[in-house]
């Protein structure tokens, strides 16, 4: 038996795990509502006049991004790994 193997052996992983995937599965839409704030702030730079639409459409993308993160917040709950 090798020393990792040994090492291995004496490990026991306690907790869930899907914590840990939810916390990998929270970069996605943290990305995604950068990109979304940074373009759309660039836009408003951009063409200040169109303000009421591109506000607009930054929320409903939000609302997007925001509503993926909650079904990753609540996937552990619904398929428990132990």
């Amino acid at each position: 038996m090798s020393a990792l193997q040994t090492l291995a052996a004496g490990v026991e992983i306690k907790g869930n795990l899907g914590s840990i995937g939810y916390g990998l599965a929270a970069i996605g839409p943290g990305v995604g509502i950068g990109i979304i704030f940074g373009n759309g702030t660039q836009a408003l730079a951009r063409q200040p006049e169109a303000a009421g639409l591109i506000r607009a459409n930054q929320i409903l993308g939000f609302a997007f991004c925001e509503a993926l993160a909650l079904i990753g917040l609540v996937m552990p709950f619904v398929y428990p790994t132990s």
